[in-house]
C-alpha cells in the first residue's frame, strides 16, 4: 500500500487527504493483461540504434549484446530501406536448474530506415564486434544538374 493510500481518510471531511486518482490501480490492471512472454521481449524490441552521417557514409550502430552474427540480419528492401532485425533465443532450462533472477530479454526486434538518394545501397557493409553491430552505407556524390543558358531571340 502506498503512502498516499495509507493517508486517505473520509471523502466527506474537507481536510481529508483523500484525493481521487483516475489512474489508481490502472497500471496494475494493465500489466495483468500482458503475457509474461510479452514482458520478457519488451527490452529487445526497443533495440537502440544510432544513425550518423559523415561526408563519406551513413553509419548505423546498434547495441545487440550477446547476439551472434547468425542471429542478426541486415537487409536492403525496396532499394532504399535498410532493415536491421534479429532474435535472441531464450536460454535452455535444464531439469535441475533453479532460476533466482531472469532479467535478460529474449525475442525478436526489427528496425527500418529509409535512406536518402545519395546512399549507395549496393555497397552496404556490416560488422559485429563486442556486442555492437555497425552498418556502413557509402554515399555517392549527387551532381548538381548542368544549367545551360538559352539565348532569347526577338
Amino acid at each position: 500500500m502506498s503512502l498516499i493510500h495509507s493517508l486517505k481518510t473520509n471523502v466527506f471531511d474537507p481536510l481529508s487527504l483523500d484525493i481521487w486518482d483516475p489512474f489508481d490501480g490502472f497500471f496494475n490492471l494493465a500489466l495483468q493483461d500482458v503475457s509474461a512472454s510479452a514482458l520478457e521481449t519488451s527490452a529487445i524490441i526497443n533495440t537502440r540504434i544510432d544513425w550518423k552521417e559523415t561526408p563519406e557514409a551513413h553509419i548505423f550502430k546498434a547495441d545487440v549484446p550477446g547476439l551472434k552474427k547468425e542471429e542478426v540480419k541486415v537487409e536492403v528492401e525496396d532499394g532504399r530501406i535498410l532493415q536491421i532485425s534479429g532474435e535472441r533465443n531464450k536460454e535452455k532450462e535444464e531439469k535441475n536448474d533453479k532460476w533466482h533472477r531472469l532479467e535478460r530479454s529474449s525475442g525478436k526486434f526489427l528496425r527500418r530506415f529509409r535512406l536518402p538518394e545519395n546512399a549507395k545501397m549496393d555497397n552496404v557493409k556490416a560488422s559485429l564486434e563486442n556486442g555492437v553491430l555497425t552498418v556502413k552505407v557509402p554515399k555517392e556524390e549527387i551532381k548538381n544538374p548542368e544549367v545551360k543558358s538559352i539565348e532569347i531571340s526577338g
